[in-house]
């Protein structure tokens, strides 16, 4: 399993479209075996959830995203948890992995 949490300045980012970087955690038997970071494309419609199946993300974790962009996760089979409060992707993972991580509100207003 590979879950990808966009971070900007260390935290989880606010603007999924917008963020710095990609933390693309590789999970296996409920433990954290691999970490990397991916830079994502420059921001139009679709690049970040064509980059993120590109690279094999099967998860992606965020504050908010915009409708459009869930649906293309969905569409490419990748599970989207949005409405995640802004931590450091090393919680947010923790969390996951334990089963204490659920969607919240939409942080996105479009």
């Amino acid at each position: 399993e590979k879950v990808a949490i966009p971070i900007s300045n260390g935290t989880l980012s606010t603007h999924f479209g917008h963020t710095e970087q990609y933390v693309i955690y590789t999970i296996s038997e409920g433990k954290v075996t691999g970490t990397e970071y991916a830079i994502p494309p420059p921001h139009e419609y679709g690049s970040h959830p064509r980059f993120l199946r590109e690279i094999g993300s099967n998860v992606v974790i965020a504050s908010g995203m915009g409708h459009k962009a869930i649906a293309l996760f969905n569409d490419f089979g990748i599970k989207a948890i949005i409405g995640i409060e802004t931590l450091t992707p090393d919680i947010i993972i923790e969390r996951y992995i334990q089963g204490r991580l659920q969607s919240g509100i939409n942080r996105c207003d479009h």
